[in-house]
């Protein structure tokens, strides 16, 4: 069975708009599912028709995974951790929210999370071990 493969905002905001990642996505080895909490961040910033068909087209060809009840507790417990041991201020932990919930539901699913985001997603992973791949 092949691995699932989900691809952060950051990695497909590059590519929505620079067209940078087409190569390295077109040759990723496994399953690709969508998180809709990525796809729900780059619709609340899409601007423009060619950004709304990209991801009309990624949620029509590829199944989308959503963070369980599970997940939104324990993102709030991690986030809660961070902020203890970081002192992050709310709105820094507001910005890390949805990418703790990709996190989550990444590891759910077994998932290898591709991103470009390597500050956030390595600071998310010492709380969470997560298969996670920084491009």
């Amino acid at each position: 069975m092949s691995e699932v493969v989900i691809f952060d905002t950051s990695v497909l905001l590059d590519e929505a708009r620079t067209g940078r990642h087409r190569e390295k996505m077109d040759s990723v080895d496994g399953l690709v599912r969508m998180s809709s909490v990525v796809l729900a961040e780059m619709l609340r910033g899409a601007s423009g028709r060619a950004e709304h068909e990209f991801l009309r087209a990624l949620a029509r060809n590829h199944p989308i995974l959503t963070p369980t009840q599970e997940n939104w507790l324990d993102s709030g417990e991690i986030l809660a951790r961070i902020r203890a041991d970081r002192g992050f201020e709310p709105h820094k932990l507001r910005d890390l929210h949805f990418d703790v919930l990709i996190a989550l539901s990444a590891r759910s699913h077994g998932a290898r999370l591709i991103t470009s985001n390597r500050t956030d997603f390595e600071l998310i992973n010492r709380y969470r071990q997560i298969k996670l791949e920084v491009w």
